[in-house]
């Protein structure tokens, strides 16, 4: 298989970015369909982009067979560099999914997501993110990342801090 050194495959999975709110559910629901490709047309990127919507789920819904087309996923793109938008909830547990049954080890692969929705949310966290993870994507060596709250972190070492908002590293002492 011929690997596109140049080109971003985004893998969409839904969470948070992807979602809107509901006031009367009072709680994000994922879109029907993403809203990545729009926002990402309307920034002239000098980097191609490729999506693949693989469903548009609260982290906490996936299910085993989601996780594993995710792995598909990774495994049969002809892109060495993937971004996988993912709900935060369970974003560290799909990231070591992947570190452990992953048979390719030349891609660099990043998993990115936000605590507030991409639209209709002024702050959000998402379009920081998301710039943060392209910009990661094109500088890191292959591996598995996550690129959240301007960090980097491996998925042996990530954790979410519920109260926080954040990712922090378990190794490291918070900052």
């Amino acid at each position: 298989m011929a690997i596109n050194i140049g080109k971003i495959h985004f893998l969409i999975t839904g969470g948070t970015i992807d979602s809107s709110w509901s006031g009367k559910r009072d709680t994000a629901i994922p879109n029907e369909h993403s809203y990545l490709p729009e926002f990402f047309k309307n920034l002239d990127l000098y980097e191609e982009v490729e999506y693949t919507e693989i469903c548009l789920k609260d982290s906490r819904n996936l299910t085993q067979s989601d996780v594993q087309n995710i792995l598909n996923a990774v495994e049969k793109s002809k892109n060495q560099k993937i971004i996988i938008t993912h709900g935060t909830y369970t974003m560290p547990d799909t990231a070591r999914f992947l570190q452990v049954n992953l048979q390719r080890k030349d891609q660099t692969i990043i998993f990115t997501g936000s605590m507030t929705p991409l639209k209709g949310f002024e702050p959000s966290d998402a379009s920081f993110n998301l710039g943060y993870a392209v910009s990661k994507a094109q500088e890191l060596d292959p591996g598995i990342y996550i690129c959240m709250n301007a960090r980097t972190f491996t998925p042996e070492e990530v954790a979410k801090s519920l109260s926080e908002g954040k990712f922090y590293s378990i190794f490291k002492k918070k900052q």
